[in-house]
């Protein structure tokens, strides 16, 4: 819709105009004189082929501003095919049932409530953005009791095929609301929003394979030749970058990492639990090379971080050590990438057993057994695998 179409009366117009009939300001907003000389607002729409009229209110009641800011919320509800006189009666209905609950505050309650258990705080914000971009639309003034399948599905099929992965959380986390409200006795039957059994007889299902997006990395016959390179880089980034890789930590275990973690007489980085993909505390190893790193960075260590960012009580941002790969001219690889270059190095050309280097990647354990039995960590084990990476990445290049 171009910005011409839109805005055509003002107030001046709306105040001064006396003709009876309709009086466009665009996007589906009229303006209503009638042959006595009432002045209403009216939104017109057309949803499967069927045109209707919806009244807004009497222009005594309801400015301009007003009335737009309404077409402007009728419209998006089209978009999504929802009917705008429906969705009115039934948040009509909802105001008026006893002990009714908004889909939007049953999603603000759950989110209030759950907002400290969960591990990363822009976890919160995750939710309140994707259920305002697609659920609020469809159901956010609809009471939890109304909500039905038809409901879910017309929030869910736009975006199943398109962005497969943002609908699969919108579904997951619709569910987890609904199933919250029927345990406050706000709803009863079944969820409308579950997957098994349900929602997987309508939508097709998701083909996890394809969505499986490997992160891009350096061939490991290639790591001597870019560990040279980068050991010419003076930046803390790059140093952050070193230890990353030497010890195959994850980038935000290695950014965040504190002074207190490292004990050098031991050798040992301990990674506490709550900085752990799998809230497992992590002992790392420490190479000769990586002791020597850590070393290096101590004298510049500040608010407990190892790698201290810009920013007063902040380690370095996550774009730091991609942008020391961009200028490197390596743009094309992650930094994750650097964990399957070492994954591949094991493999390719040593011994070691495939577990001790899942273990050094604090990988979950495949197999629930094997889980079982293993009680301690392989640290030594995993030293000595550690030492042997690194003379392998500092072996002069071919």
């Amino acid at each position: 819709m171009s910005s011409r179409s839109l805005h055509r009366l003002n107030a001046v117009k709306v105040t001064k105009e006396v003709a009876p009939g309709y009086h466009a300001d665009g996007g589906g907003l009229y303006l209503q004189i009638s042959p006595s000389g009432s002045r209403s607002w009216i939104f017109r729409f057309t949803l499967a082929k069927r045109s209707r009229e919806m009244g807004l209110g009497p222009l005594s009641a309801i400015s301009l501003a007003e009335a737009r800011s309404e077409a402007a919320r009728c419209r998006k509800l089209l978009l999504n095919g929802v009917d705008p006189i429906d969705d009115r009666k039934t948040r009509v209905q909802a105001a008026q049932n006893v002990g009714s609950l908004p889909f939007r505050v049953a999603a603000a309650e759950y989110i209030e409530n759950h907002r400290t258990s969960w591990k990363n705080s822009k976890h919160a914000q995750q939710w309140e953005n994707t259920l305002d971009a697609y659920a609020y639309p469809v159901i956010g003034d609809a009471d939890v009791s109304s909500i039905d399948t038809p409901m879910i599905v017309k929030i869910l099929k736009p975006i199943w095929s398109t962005k497969s992965e943002t609908a699969s959380r919108v579904r997951g986390r619709i569910e987890s609301i609904l199933d919250a409200a029927k345990v406050m006795g706000k709803r009863t039957g079944e969820n409308p929003a579950r997957w098994r059994g349900h929602l997987d007889k309508i939508l097709p299902r998701r083909d996890r394979a394809k969505k499986v997006k490997h992160h891009p990395a350096l061939a490991w016959q290639k790591i001597p030749e870019f560990m040279a390179a980068l050991a010419q880089r003076e930046a803390p980034a790059a140093r952050a970058l070193t230890l990353l890789i030497l010890t195959g930590v994850r980038t935000s275990e290695a950014l965040h990492a504190k002074v207190e973690e490292f004990d050098l007489q031991r050798r040992v980085w301990t990674v506490p639990p709550d900085r752990m993909k799998m809230e497992k505390e992590l002992r790392v190893p420490l190479s000769d090379a990586a002791l020597a790193v850590v070393r290096e960075v101590l004298a510049s260590a500040r608010d407990n971080y190892l790698f201290p960012g810009q920013k007063k009580g902040k380690p370095l941002s996550n774009m730091a050590m991609l942008n020391v790969l961009a200028r490197m001219g390596y743009a094309e690889i992650t930094v994750h990438g650097f964990r399957s270059t070492f994954r591949d190095w094991v493999a390719e050309c040593t011994d070691y057993p495939d577990s001790l280097a899942e273990m050094a990647l604090a990988h979950a354990v495949e197999s629930k057994v094997e889980g079982a039995y293993r009680r301690g960590d392989m640290l030594e084990r995993r030293r000595a695998m550690m030492e042997e990476w690194a003379r392998y990445i500092y072996a002069k290049p071919n």
